[in-house]
């Protein structure tokens, strides 16, 4: 008879992908960061793959039992093969939502599990909600009408809260701050390489919760009129992905046994301790790809040994942090520079920050505040975490380029024909629309930065017909009264110039902006 362990190493593996996911949103995600989607994506199908087949066994089970003794087994068959057909329901509506993200980002031959755009930050959008699109409020209703069916056939109050946690649409304290549904909380501006393992993991506990009400279901057939037929040994790890510095720790069972029997496990060559319950644990030094290979022994009712081999493996990957800044790879003095902060494993409340040349204060979870002091000069961030086992470590040292803000540039805000405010920066203009706008604007604008400047003074100039310069001068950004005598004194088809212009930035200092807006009064 097949087995069900209710323990997770699924769940575990899945707590992991959500700390892994947390610390996976920055805005500029990195090709180190889109590898830690790929190996979370690839741990979460093989935990899909073991669930299925476990899943599958079960249910061949029910089968076999079914066709020994319908009469007794008729209403747990017929609930069983409803609980098969609506997982797969949901199941596969989840799989056609992921090729239809990756055939958006990668083309038509789009494949889940080969990503070729995974910082895409459009494709799930775009499935999901662009141009009426319902499968986002869709999605939400599968899960939960879902939940509630599946919910409602598990006895195990312990496991009935799982099953319900897992499958929760339950808004996020940030998502009820931003006013987000649940959809969009999940998958506005997500990578492709997100939303896959996102999915997945709704995958893995759809066949997890299936596999809890098939095991129930099998439990309330009187088993004892039959015999176990199927032993298997199973590596059960508590993450298949571990920091180095960090133990690797695995459960290893058997899976339909007596349980007055211990069995005798080898692993990597070595016999476990018999007081260890099958629990193997190593200490993890070094990066890269580790076997964890053996076999179990059982004695049989006859006197002879039943053997079972098992072979897994397990990734160690070295200390990491992402810093990434949300404007560029440089900062800027003078103004706040957004930094966003996260450790792959670690919860944000563990997880600390501090810089050279200048202040990092934290603004929320991952978002931390920089202001460098001097331009010129590099800054450098400093990571540190508390991991699980309660030690501190240093994650990771980022370095960042501090560089004087850009030269601004001048221009004036005018209404449109529509009343709709827009930016000039020289060519015709309406002279009724020119004499209207109060002020000049001295801002960095450039669709990266959006720092305004105090302007502390500027000309209004143009050339009398001896060829010499008129000009009026403002103390400030508002124009004077001379200076729109001016302006209304000049014929269409003429130029007038703003010059001279002197604004102060956010860091205190000057800048004289040598580039004059030439204006023609139209």
């Amino acid at each position: 008879m097949a087995a069900n362990n209710p323990n997770s190493p699924r769940q575990k593996m899945i707590n992991l992908m959500y700390l892994v996911f947390i610390g996976m949103l920055a805005l500029n995600v990195s090709t180190e960061v889109l590898d830690g989607f790929k190996l979370v994506e690839s741990g979460l199908l093989r935990t899909v793959s073991s669930s299925s087949s476990r899943n599958e066994r079960i249910f061949e089970d029910l089968d076999a039992y079914h066709l020994q003794n319908p009469e007794k087994t008729q209403i747990w068959y017929d609930r069983a093969q409803q609980v098969k057909a609506k997982s797969d329901s949901l199941y596969n509506y989840t799989q056609n939502l992921k090729y239809r993200i990756v055939q958006k980002s990668d083309g038509k031959n789009g494949d889940p599990e080969n990503l070729k755009h995974p910082d895409d930050l459009n494709a799930s959008y775009e499935v999901m909600f662009e141009q009426g699109k319902i499968d986002g409020a869709r999605l939400k209703t599968e899960i939960n009408a879902y939940r509630e069916y599946i919910s409602s056939m598990v006895v195990d109050k312990s496991i009935k809260n799982i099953i319900e946690n897992n499958l929760s649409t339950e808004l996020s304290d940030n998502a009820r701050e931003n006013k987000q549904t649940w959809e969009e909380s999940m998958f506005f501006q997500m990578p492709v390489a997100a939303a896959v393992t996102l999915l997945t993991k709704l995958q893995s506990d759809i066949r997890y919760a299936e596999g809890e009400v098939l095991n129930d279901l099998l439990k309330n057939i009187d088993i004892k009129d039959f015999r176990v037929n199927t032993i298997e040994a199973q590596v059960i790890p508590r993450s298949q992905i571990v920091m180095r510095g960090q133990n690797y720790v695995a459960d290893i069972v058997a899976t339909a046994i007596d349980s007055t029997q211990r069995p005798t496990v080898f692993v990597n060559g070595r016999l476990l301790p018999q007081d260890a319950n099958g629990r193997f644990t190593t200490a993890t030094n070094t990066t890269g790809n580790f076997p964890v290979k053996g076999y179990i022994e059982l004695a049989t009712g006859n006197g002879n040994t039943l053997r079972r081999e098992f072979e897994t493996s397990y990734s160690v990957i070295p200390q990491s942090a992402t810093v990434a800044s949300l404007l560029m790879n440089v900062l800027y003095p003078g103004i706040e520079n957004n930094l966003q902060i996260a450790v792959p494993g670690i919860p944000s409340h563990n997880v600390t920050a501090t810089m050279t040349n200048g202040t990092l204060t934290r603004e929320s979870d991952d978002v931390w505040i920089a202001r460098p002091a001097k331009a010129g000069e590099e800054t450098v961030v400093s990571v540190m975490a508390k991991t699980a086992d309660g030690r501190t470590q240093e994650m990771a040292k980022t370095t960042f380029k501090v560089r004087p803000l850009p030269p601004p540039s001048v221009f004036l805000t005018v209404k449109d024909t529509k009343g709709n405010l827009e930016k000039f920066e020289g060519g015709a203009l309406g002279k009724s629309t020119l004499l209207a706008t109060e002020a000049i604007t001295v801002a960095i604008d450039d669709g990266v930065l959006n720092v305004p400047f105090t302007a502390v003074k500027f000309d209004v100039m143009y050339l009398d017909a001896m060829g010499y310069d008129v000009k009026a001068t403002a103390q400030g950004g508002r124009f004077t009264e001379e200076q729109k005598t001016m302006l209304r004194g000049r014929a269409k088809g003429s130029h007038v110039f703003i010059r001279g212009v002197v604004a102060r930035g956010p860091d205190g200092s000057e800048r004289t902006i040598k580039t004059a807006m030439d204006i023609i009064i139209n």
